[in-house]
Order: C-alpha cells, then sequence, then structure tokens
C-alpha cells in the first residue's frame, strides 16, 4: 500500500499548453507507453479571462468550478454549457474544440484529466460531518481537502493538500465538518466490471 500527502511543495506551476494561462499541477501520473505525456492529471487552474481551451486529444476531462461566478463553455457543434454552479462536474472530451466566456471575474477550477487508452477516472464532491469516517478503496484514490480535516492511523489531511492511496482501504475520519474531492482512478485491465 502507498499512502502519500501532497502539499504546496510538491505541486508545481505550468504553463497551459496553449500558453493562455498557468496552472498548479497538484498530481501527474505518467503513462506508461508515452512517458513525456500523463496517465492521470489533476490541476487547479487560475482563468482570468476567456479564450480556447488547450486541445488534449485521447483524454478525458471533467471540470469542476471551485472559485468565481464561473464560465460558458462554447463547444464547436455550437452547444453552449454553463459551468456556473461551484462543485458540480461537467465531462467532456479533451480534443473538443471549446471556447469560454467568463460569466464574472476570474475563476478558479479543479480539473481531471485522464488519457483513455490507460484507464478511467471518476470525480466526485463528498461531505462529512465531524466524527464521521469514510473507507476508500480502489486501484489509485486521490482525495484533494477543500474544507476541515481529515485523520487517519497514519496523520492528518488538511485543506489544500492532496492524499493519494494505492491498492489498500483507508479510514479517514472528519475531525472537523470537511468537504473533499475525492478521485477513483484505474488502469484498463484493473477496472471492476459492474
Amino acid at each position: 500500500m502507498t499512502r502519500r500527502v501532497l502539499t504546496g511543495d510538491d505541486f508545481r506551476a505550468m504553463p497551459w499548453r496553449n500558453g493562455g494561462g498557468s496552472t498548479c499541477e497538484l498530481y501527474r501520473l505518467p503513462h506508461p507507453q508515452r512517458p513525456d505525456d500523463f496517465a492521470l492529471r489533476l490541476s487547479i487552474a487560475t482563468v482570468a479571462e476567456g479564450g480556447p481551451f488547450s486541445s488534449f486529444p485521447l483524454v478525458d476531462r471533467t471540470l469542476l468550478l471551485l472559485e468565481g461566478d464561473g464560465m460558458a463553455l462554447q463547444f464547436e457543434a455550437g452547444e453552449e454549457v454553463l459551468l456556473s454552479e461551484p462543485l458540480q462536474p461537467l465531462r467532456f472530451a479533451g480534443e473538443a474544440a471549446v471556447s469560454c466566456r467568463l460569466l464574472g471575474g476570474s475563476l478558479r477550477d479543479f480539473n481531471l484529466m485522464v488519457a483513455r487508452d490507460w484507464g478511467e477516472a471518476s470525480l466526485a464532491v463528498e461531505q462529512l460531518a465531524a466524527g464521521q469516517s469514510v473507507t476508500l478503496d480502489g486501484s489509485r484514490v486521490l482525495v484533494y481537502l477543500l474544507q476541515g480535516q481529515l485523520d487517519d492511523a497514519d496523520g492528518s489531511l488538511l485543506p489544500g493538500q492532496l492524499l493519494l492511496l494505492q491498492e489498500a482501504a483507508q479510514t479517514l475520519t472528519a475531525t472537523t465538518a470537511c468537504r473533499y474531492i475525492r478521485v477513483v482512478a484505474a488502469p484498463r485491465a484493473c477496472i471492476p466490471s459492474p
């Protein structure tokens, strides 16, 4: 079993692929066949102005508004989707031609990206009241704490930190009321059938 807590010292700032801004990369799993690419990536971007999204062919993306008024996403086929409700995930293909228009000032969003030829990943926003526990299990589970404090036998997870768990179950208990983003990812060979 692997348990690792990633903090601001582990995160890295990097430019967007299209050069239009920058993002804070929280976690990157290199692709086993293409080490320069990712199999799985989590990041938080600050979007200060509208414009086109970077293209990520053969990647599934999930976007989640963290702070701000949100944005309107214009897809190539003409569909417009509002991402204005905080913590409501929106999933779309990374190769889709998408541009955004801000609905107010700058915003922060959470990005989950997974290479389709590597595996699958799901994202959920969850809450625990003080004293409640949750058991996490899966090939690869990542928990990004938004508020509160989560404890396990090995220590605490604080807001803005990312917990990585691999290949084992772990029980976390909320010391205070918590809200967190849970990502569960697995390579294709490890994805359980429904």
